[in-house]
């Protein structure tokens, strides 16, 4: 096994894993990516994607590009990570209903643009000739959360990966707090004030309303 780490940013679809990507850039540490997928109104700071990362299970020679860098990687696919390398993750954890408020609010902006086909796929499948809105918000909770149970089980019984959970929110109301906690996980050398003024809190709009 080799002994460097591989750091790696995870967490469900819209959990802030592109926010942590550009905190950890602006710390100093290279973000590794392959820029097709571009900035949007989603996510105005670009989306830091590697489409390598998607057929890991294949093929997974893109590792070997990771030392010393950051990459993305959705936490549905961890589990096809070779266990011959040591991994360090960082992963989100963003609150239900903000996860569920931002995928929506992303799937509208992209079915009202007429480049994003994956967006207009969605919203044109059909089932008996009506339209297929796709698992509504009760089923894609459900699924989140059983899939983030066995994942968190699956993480703790890998002897080869170490994860330091991230609360969303607090990340971006105590940016330096967090920064800090993150260099400490990943004993790398840092710059804390440059992390934490990568944060734009301005770029938090899907607020879960407190009570």
């Amino acid at each position: 096994m080799r002994s460097c780490p591989i750091i790696i940013v995870s967490g469900l679809p819209r959990s802030g894993t592109s926010l942590m990507m550009q905190m950890l850039e602006a710390g100093g540490l290279a973000a590794l990516t392959d820029g097709i997928r571009r900035s949007d109104a989603s996510n105005p700071k670009g989306y830091y994607e590697l489409e390598a990362v998607k057929q890991t299970r294949e093929n997974a020679a893109w590792l070997d590009q990771a030392g010393g860098k950051c990459v993305k990687m959705i936490s549905m696919l961890l589990y096809d990570l070779p266990p011959t390398r040591k991994y360090k993750i960082v992963f989100m954890a963003r609150a239900m209903e903000e996860v569920l408020a931002s995928q929506a609010a992303m799937m509208e902006k992209l079915a009202g643009d007429p480049f994003a086909s994956f967006g207009r796929k969605l919203r044109q499948q059909k089932v008996d000739g009506a339209v297929d809105k796709g698992p509504t918000d009760a089923e894609m909770r459900r699924y989140y959360e059983i899939h983030l149970q066995k994942l968190e089980k699956w993480l703790k019984e890998q002897g080869n990966i170490e994860v330091k959970y991230c609360e969303h929110k607090l990340v971006l109301e105590r940016p330096e707090q967090q920064a800090r906690e993150i260099q400490q996980f990943l004993g790398v050398d840092l710059d804390i004030a440059k992390m934490a003024a990568a944060v734009d809190s301005s770029l938090y709009r899907q607020r879960r309303q407190e009570e």
